[in-house]
């Protein structure tokens, strides 16, 4: 009996020690897994576990300052002294002047025209020499101030409806000396614009409220 005990305790010995031997095996191995992976390369863009995450700040967008759609150039172009038309994508059957203005900047007098529901059709600009222009549609000659002009036609515009304002507008201005409708008839209004230099302008549409600006040449 004492046989059999002594060679049960030593199988139960030797179970125990090949128990401890697999786990320290099993232990190791994870041990080298664990150093392999820790020491693999991060996929490219990845940020490890655990790392912080930052939002980058937005793009930022840059203020859009009233859009315009040339008629020449913008106005920070250079003046040209030669005729421009444009035609409008989308534009009202008539677009209703509300407004003319006359203002004097450092190197340039600016006429404005403003619509109150949108662009007209189409605008042409056209510098001539001398300042008298012919009325429609009675073909009557109409001497403005200064010694040279520009003739404004706007088609799909009137400046009755809407405008109940000053139609001949003189100035003291360096180079504009009269602004004044000459023409407001079947959709078409035309404006004299009588000079004392040179009739070089630049032009554009602006909008917000929608207006037409002639920049007028300071020479």
């Amino acid at each position: 009996m004492n046989t059999f005990f002594s060679a049960t305790a030593e199988r139960s010995r030797s179970y125990r020690i090949v128990g401890v031997a697999a786990v320290l095996v099993a232990a190791v191995a994870v041990g080298v897994m664990f150093a392999v992976n820790a020491n693999r390369p991060q996929p490219t863009g990845a940020l490890p576990v655990g790392a912080n995450v930052q939002a980058s700040p937005a793009a930022s967008s840059p203020v859009s300052s009233p859009s315009a759609a040339p008629v020449v150039a913008s106005t920070q172009a250079v003046f040209s002294c030669s005729s421009s038309n444009s035609s409008a994508a989308q534009s009202p059957t008539a677009a209703f002047v509300d407004a003319i203005r006359t203002g004097s900047h450092a190197g340039y007098d600016r006429v404005t025209v403003q619509f109150k529901n949108g662009q007209p059709g189409s605008i042409s600009i056209r510098p001539q020499a001398g300042a008298t222009f012919h009325q429609a549609p009675s073909g009557k000659a109409d001497t403005l101030a200064g010694r040279n002009g520009i003739l404004v036609i706007i088609r799909g515009a009137d400046a009755h409806t809407a405008y109940s304002g000053v139609r001949d507008l003189k100035t003291n201005s360096p180079s504009l000396a009269e602004v004044r409708v000459i023409e407001d008839f079947e959709g078409q209004i035309s404006l004299g614009l009588g000079l004392k230099q040179t009739s070089c302008y630049r032009a554009s549409v602006l909008t917000n409220p929608v207006r037409l600006v002639i920049d007028v040449q300071a020479s």
